[in-house]
C-alpha cells in the first residue's frame, strides 16, 4: 500500500491491452511526473543491435550489449507526440528510431532473454529511485521496484481486453477479427504468466483495480484517489 503522500515511486502493473500504458500517460500528466513505459528499454536495446547489424537470436551477444549499453529515460524534450525523451550513451536521442516497423519485428525476440531483463531492470531501477515517476511494466512492483511507494495492477478480462483492442483498430479504420485478438491475448497471458523470468502477477501489497466495467476515465479517477 502506499507509503508516502503523495507517492513519488508508483507501479503500474497488469496483463496485454489492460489499459495500462493509458493509465500511467494521464496519471503521470496529472501529477507532473515522469512516465515510463519500460517496454521502450528492449526497444532500444533492439534498435541498437540492429543498427550494429547483430543477430538477434544470438542470445550470448545480445545480453552482452544490454550489460554495456547506457539508456536514459527523460522528460519530453519536444512537443512532438513523444511521452518522453529515450536516450542511447550520452546524447542519442532515438525516442522515434525504437518505433521503426523493424524494431518491431524483433524486439519480442531480445525481451524474452534472461540476461536482457536482468540488465535492464537496474537500468529501470536507477531511473525509478529518482522518484517523482509512473513505472508501467508486468513486473515493476514485483521485481523492479519492490519498494515502491504504491502498486497498482490494472486487470481486466481476456474478452474484454481483447474488445478494446478491436474497437480500436477498427476506429483506425483498420480490419480486424474479434476472435484472432481474443486468442493472441490468450497466448499472451500465457506467456507473461509461466514463463521463468519474472512471470505476471500482483504484487503482495497491490492494489487490484478491475477495469471491466470502467471507462479510461473512470479508471484514471479511481486510481488519482489512490495517490492523494
Amino acid at each position: 500500500m502506499t507509503k508516502t503522500f503523495p507517492p513519488s515511486i508508483i507501479a503500474l502493473d497488469g496483463p496485454a491491452a489492460s489499459g495500462k500504458s493509458t493509465l500511467g500517460q494521464t496519471l503521470a500528466n496529472a501529477l507532473g511526473y515522469l512516465f515510463f513505459d519500460t517496454g521502450i528499454m528492449y526497444r532500444a536495446v533492439t534498435w541498437i543491435a540492429l543498427e550494429h547489424d547483430m543477430d538477434v537470436r544470438d542470445e550470448t551477444s545480445i545480453t552482452q550489449l544490454a550489460q554495456g549499453a547506457h539508456i536514459d529515460i527523460m522528460p519530453p524534450s519536444k512537443a512532438d507526440g513523444r511521452t518522453c525523451d529515450i536516450i542511447v550513451g550520452d546524447t542519442d536521442d532515438v525516442t522515434w528510431d525504437i518505433r521503426s516497423g523493424e524494431v518491431d519485428a524483433n524486439v519480442s525476440v531480445v525481451s524474452a532473454y534472461a540476461g536482457v531483463r536482468k540488465a535492464l531492470t537496474e537500468q529501470q531501477r536507477r531511473i525509478g529511485l529518482r522518484g517523482k515517476v509512473v513505472m508501467v511494466g508486468r513486473d515493476i512492483g514485483t521485481v523492479v521496484l519492490p519498494e515502491a511507494d504504491l502498486k497498482i495492477y490494472l486487470d481486466a478480462s481476456a474478452e474484454e481486453r481483447a474488445q478494446r483492442r478491436y474497437d480500436e483498430l477498427i476506429a483506425r479504420g483498420q480490419q480486424a477479427d474479434y476472435d484472432e485478438i481474443l486468442q493472441k491475448v490468450i497466448e499472451r497471458d500465457k506467456i507473461d504468466s509461466t514463463r521463468a523470468v519474472a512471470p505476471l502477477r500482483p504484487a503482495d501489497d497491490a492494489v487490484i483495480v478491475d477495469s471491466d466495467k470502467m471507462d479510461a476515465e473512470q479508471v484514471f479517477a479511481h486510481v488519482l484517489k489512490l495517490c492523494k
